[in-house]
């Protein structure tokens, strides 16, 4: 079984188009959504048209259907904290101690999006602030869709030069791998 796994893991990657597809795949979805709004949702939020704007009001609702699926309680946290941690440890380990190809590829390819992830629930965790406050009336209906609009965007940027920056080290080391080991091993 161990073995079996080992051989899996030890398949080429870099040298793989299909890597470098599902690469281009995810980093391509990762930036479509921010907290699971769509991107034309977003960009309607420029300038306030009235007191209650249509476009606040639909950035509000999806806010509220959406960010209940990303709240995460303290044990469910520390649960997937600690299974992810594991898991990119373990990958880690094999990959950069013991030189398994398809371990590093999975390494840049996962550990950019845990970090993402964690932002992503940081973020959901200040956008659901801005949503109770708009639905107590604390604040109004504009003032939470602009704050939120301009979280959201400052979240989209970060995720922009961030997968940027995953692809360009991604390669960079594919780019290492396959130099060093021009036959696979």
């Amino acid at each position: 079984m161990t073995q079996g796994i080992l051989t899996i893991l030890d398949s080429r990657s870099f040298a793989s188009i299909w890597f470098w597809l599902l690469l281009t795949l995810c980093w391509t979805l990762a930036g479509r959504r921010v907290a699971g709004v769509p991107s034309d949702v977003l960009a309607a939020i420029r300038k306030p048209q009235g007191p209650d704007d249509p476009a606040a009001l639909l950035l509000l609702d999806w806010l509220s259907l959406t960010l209940p699926r990303r709240h995460l309680g303290q044990v469910e946290a520390i649960v997937m904290l600690a299974c992810a941690t594991f898991v990119l440890t373990a990958l880690f380990l094999l990959g950069f101690i013991y030189g398994l190809e398809m371990a590093q590829a999975l390494v840049l390819l996962l550990l950019p999006f845990a970090v993402l992830y964690a932002a992503e629930l940081r973020l959901c965790r200040r956008l659901s602030g801005l949503v109770e406050a708009a639905e107590t009336g604390a604040v109004s209906v504009n003032d939470a869709a602009a704050a939120a609009a301009k979280l959201m965007r400052r979240q989209r940027l970060a995720i922009n030069i961030g997968s940027i920056l995953a692809v360009a080290v991604t390669a960079w080391r594919g780019a290492i791998w396959i130099v060093t080991h021009p036959f696979g091993f």
